[in-house]
Order: C-alpha cells, then structure tokens, then sequence
C-alpha cells in the first residue's frame, strides 16, 4: 500500500530518529531514505502552500518535520567535499518551507537537491531489469488492493476509517510528481505514523520495480509512439520535471513508458548486474550485522538473477558456469559460517570476479549454427534420459508381465505430466509471480519424492525376481488400481520433474540462438527426442528377450540406481532454493547422476545405498536361510 503522506507525529521523534540513524542505518540506506523524503515534499507541499497561504496545517507542519529528518540523514552520510554544500541547499529549503513559498518553486528545489544527492553519492535509482508491469498486477492484487481498492482509487475495504486515508493511485497530477524510483522507495520503506509498511522483507528487489511500474500505469493512458526514454530517466525523473524541460507531449510519452517500460531486455546481462547488485547489497547487510537478511539477499541473488541465465551460459561454457556457480554457492557459505567481514568480501569478490567472466561470454551475441544444435540436442538428452528410462522401464514391466491392461494408466500418467508442466509455466510467467526459490522447492520436493518411490518400486521388483514369487503375486492380485495409480503417478513424477524445467532452458536458448539459430534448436530437439523413443525401443525391445528372473533383476537396479540420481538432485535443488544449508566437499561432480560435491547432497546419496544395501541384504539373507531349510 502506497500512502499520501509520511506522517511523524512529534518533532521529538523526528530528532530521535536522527540520532538513531547514523548508528543502525548504512550510508545507501541513509540516502535512499533521504531520497525518499524530498521526492515526497516535492509531491505534497505544492497541495499544502498556494499563495503564501497554509491550506492543510497538518501537512505543512509534517513538511517542517520532514526537514528535520532529512538534515538529520544528511549529517549521517559520509563526509564529501560536496555534502557542506547540500546542506546549505538543504537549510535553504527548510527556509522556504518556513516562508510558505510558492509550491511549484519548492518542489523544483526539493528535486534538484535529491538529483545533487544521487550524483554525489553514486546512488543507483535505475533498475538492473527493466521493470514488468503485468508482473506487478498480481503483486498489486496481493498486497495492495485491500487498502487502495482494485482499481488504485484508495478505495479498499481496509480503508474504511483510516487516517490518513490511503492515497489515490489513479491521481495523475500527484504521481506526475514522483518518479519511479521514489514509489520504488516507498514501497520497501514504507511511511512512518501510516499503515504502509515497508516491503522489503516480502518483495524482493525486482518485485518492487514491477510493482512500481504497475502503480504508474493506474495513471498513465497510452500514447502513439515516439522518442524512447532511457531506463534510468524513466526511473529517476518525473512527468512533471519532463513537461518543464520539454512540452506536455512528451511528458505523456515518458508517462506512459515508464508504466510500460520497453522490454527487450531483460537480457543475460541485466540479470548477471543484478545479481552483482544484490550481492553487494547482501554484503551491506552483513557488515552492518544483519547476517539472516544478508544470506537471504544472497540467496535471492543467486535464485532471481544468475539461475536464469546459467543455462544459457551453460551451452556457451559449462566450466565457467561451474565455477560461477561454486563462487556463489561459497560466498553463501561464508555468510553461513559467520566469518569476519573481510573474509566475506573476499569471498563476494571472488564470485564478483566469476560474474564478470561470466557476464563477457554472455554478452557475446548469438550462438552459431552448430552450437545451436548441440545445445538443444544436450538439453532434452540430458533432462529426458531420466524421464525416458523410467517409463521404458514400467511399460516393459507391464508389456513382459502380462498387464498390458495396466499401461494406459501410465500413459494418462505421463500425459497428464505434459499437461500440468506447460501449464505450471504459463502460470509462472503470466499469472503467479513464481520467483526462483518456488521453482527449485517444487523441482527439489518432486525429485526427492520421485527418490522414494523409485526405491519403493525397484525393492518391490526386486522381491519379485523369482518366477514363483511372480506367479504367486499374480494369483493374489492382477495388478489392482492401487498398483496402476502408483505406476501412474511415478510416469507423471518423472515427466513432470523435468519438463518444467527444460521449457525454461529451451526459452533461454531460444532467444540466446537468434533468429539464425532457431532452426537449429528445433533440429537439435527433433534429433533428440528421436534419440530418447530409440532408447525407449531399445529397452522395451530387450526387456522382451529377458528372462523374467533377469528382467526383474535389471529393472531393479535401474530403478534404485534413479532412485540415487534424484535423491542428488533433489537436495541440490533445496540448496539452491535455501531451504537447505551447504557443505562443500572436495569431491567429483557428476551432474547427469546427481553427483554433486556436497555433503549433505552425497549424505541423502549414501542414505538411498544404504536402505537399499538393507533391502537386499534382508533379501538375500531370507533368500540364505531357505536354502538351508531346503537343502538347495
């Protein structure tokens, strides 16, 4: 929720506020702050003063405390030969403020102070990403249209009775005078003495500027195209600056392109500065020691920035994104363990300098021909043998046991799996704002519930390796519906598991090949997924050659041996999410069979071997003593 105003309710508080600050805040913080002040004078005070005359006391009385605040947050970042002079400008406005001056007037002054603020402190007001607002619409809906109603008018049914009423978003006059980059703010800040809170601890940084976007487009009626604006004018300056050093025309131009900012791109580097951005945050907080948030921004890093290029930086260089992701993943560490503050930036500029490698062979334009293909080929190769070899290996099962009556459920199984993963990613990238963290929860939780049942099933078939064992089963029962579901719903665990993510790899290298590439990346699929129903061939082919002791036996270990691979993949995935910790290990990296060097990864791995070691091992020693009871 976006409040009018930022209310301090006692000059008292004001200055305790002030002395406060410089012990708890850092210096970026400080200025975003400061920052956040003035953008509000400049929108409120013109409402407040015409004509030498108060027209609202309270609110020109909050401007005076606003003053008070801001010379406060002044005196609390870092000395510069040009902070004297901001504080003279600063003492000026207050004396404006004072002398009930022209709104209009004390409004172009407020600016001009906070553009001297952001140019002497290097403060970065524009984005990495260019902001979405169809992505900002749900986040509206969530968490705003309860106060400020669902069209922005303030009209929500908390809004009953609230003082100060929740601002009108749909007021084209007022956000005329506030940029992007102060509703930006005020979304993460929040107004002291109102009922926004500040969000930062539920949006992240990206959200913030989507949702940003998406507030300005409640006022900002399209327009026919023109001169394009830069995403750092469109963030940092307001319609109303651009009116006044251009013409209204432009100003309805820059209005509606800031609510609709052009979205080539949100290109591999934007999202690789990103994650730089919120790893430099990330350090801020730790040396200001707040270690959870500085963990969780590194997280988000990693899951919100480098994660959604890495595939594609995976087709260009896999070593590099190894070692990029290593870098990451040990800073991470670093926070975990609490070491000192220069051992973390240490540790930060070692992923910093991997980020950079990374981001130069990212920028290097489209992929040729033959790397195209290869890419794709590998793509659906390595993201589908997992997939393909279990439903091989349960339709052999059924077709070799005499159940053919069975395999439409697993057909329907992996199915429905195709269905539900197309539709989970539209709903990622349309509907829902899924961030990087539900994606690896949902691929982690999937593969370490695939993990069991595998297990489940290959120890079952195991059981049932001896014909006699099979025959007596089949008398008991012809494989009832609760056998077909399981079978089922193991085909769609094992599709599902991998299709959600290879539509985000395929997007990436989509747009990675260029137009001159995509032809090839539709090869290189076709290629392989001819490759993947040969392999089905294969294994349905020789499953019928077996006998039906052997069969159960190969499928057996097939099944234990994927029940190992996803129990890897799975914790890897928690890792990455942050629901799990890290525990590096100097180990060798397998990653098509879940070999990661982790202990907690390796540990889940031994885990899996060790029941299975106790299922056979149970077996075989049942198997040992009837033998001896029989004399055979």
């Amino acid at each position: 929720m976006i409040a009018t105003r930022f209310i301090v309710t006692r000059c008292l508080s004001a200055l305790l506020i002030c002395t406060a600050l410089p012990l708890l805040a850092a210096p970026q913080n400080d200025s975003a702050r400061a920052l956040h002040l003035l953008g509000y004078i400049g929108a409120d005070y013109p409402r407040t003063v015409s004509a030498g005359q108060v027209i609202d006391e309270p609110e020109y009385l909050e401007q005076q405390e606003f003053m008070v605040v801001l010379q406060g947050l002044l005196a609390s970042l870092p000395a510069k030969p040009g902070r004297a002079r901001l504080e003279q400008e600063l003492h000026q406005l207050d004396e404006a403020i004072r002398q009930r001056q022209d709104g209009a007037a004390v409004a172009r002054q407020a600016r001009q102070i906070a553009a001297e603020l952001v140019d002497l402190y290097q403060v970065q007001q524009a984005p990495a990403i260019s902001p979405d607002p169809a992505r900002g619409a749900p986040l509206f809906a969530e968490n705003c249209s309860v106060c400020h109603g669902a069209s922005g008018a303030g009209d929500g049914p908390a809004a009953v009775g609230m003082l100060p009423a929740p601002s009108n978003l749909r007021d084209q006059a007022r956000l005329d005078q506030l940029s992007l980059y102060d509703i930006y703010n005020t979304i993460g800040l929040g107004v002291d003495g109102t009922e926004m809170a500040g969000f930062t601890d539920q949006l992240d940084e990206l959200q913030r500027w989507d949702l940003a976007s998406y507030i300005a487009s409640l006022s900002a009626p399209p327009v026919n195209e023109g001169e394009t604006f830069s995403l750092a004018l469109l963030a940092g300056k307001t319609p109303a600056e651009i009116a006044s050093s251009q013409d209204q025309a432009a100003a309805a131009r820059f209005r509606a392109q800031r609510a609709h900012p052009p979205q080539p791109k949100r290109s591999a580097g934007q999202y690789v500065e990103h994650t730089r951005k919120m790893l430099a945050a990330s350090l801020d907080a730790y040396r200001a020691g707040e270690a959870t948030k500085a963990y969780e921004l590194s997280v988000a890093a990693y899951l919100e920035g480098f994660e959604l290029v890495e595939s594609g930086l995976n087709n260009i260089d896999a070593e590099q994104r190894k070692a990029t992701e290593r870098a990451l993943m040990a800073y991470r560490k670093a926070l975990q363990d609490g070491v000192t503050v220069e051992q973390a930036a240490q540790a930060l500029a070692s992923a910093d300098q991997q980020l950079q490698r990374s981001a130069e062979l990212l920028s290097q334009g489209g992929m040729s021909a033959s790397l195209s293909f290869i890419s794709s080929l590998l793509i659906l190769l390595r993201e589908g043998v997992e997939a393909i070899l279990v439903l091989a290996a349960i339709l052999a099962f059924l077709n070799k046991t005499g159940q053919q009556h069975a395999t439409r459920s697993v057909h329907v199984g992996w199915g429905l799996a195709l269905l539900a993963g197309v539709l989970t990613w539209a709903v990622a990238a349309w509907l829902l704002d899924i961030g990087g963290a539900q994606r690896e929860v949902l691929e982690g939780s999937t593969a370490i519930f695939a993990s069991a049942m595998l297990l489940w099933v290959g120890v079952w078939m195991h059981g049932r390796r001896q014909a006699d064992a099979w025959q007596g089963y089949l008398q008991q029962s012809m494989l009832g519906s609760s056998g077909r579901f399981s079978f089922a719903m193991l085909a769609f665990i094992a599709v599902y598991r991998e299709l959600f993510e290879v539509i985000l790899f395929y997007e990436t290298l989509w747009l990675q090949a260029g137009p001159g590439g995509q032809n090839w990346v539709l090869l290189g699929a076709l290629t392989a997924l001819v490759l993947l129903l040969g392999l089905a061939w294969i294994i349905l082919r020789g499953a019928a050659r077996l006998p039906l002791g052997t069969f159960f036996s190969v499928n057996a270990v097939l099944m234990c041996a994927l029940a190992v691979v996803y129990a890897g993949h799975g914790v890897k995935a928690l890792q990455e999410a942050g629901v799990l910790s890290l525990q590096p290990l100097h180990f060798i990296e397998l990653g098509w069979l879940g070999v990661h060097p982790d202990g907690y990864s390796l540990s889940a791995q031994a885990l899996v071997l060790l029941l299975i070691a106790l299922f056979y091992g149970r077996d075989w020693w049942q198997s040992r003593q009837r033998a001896e009871l029989t004399g055979k």
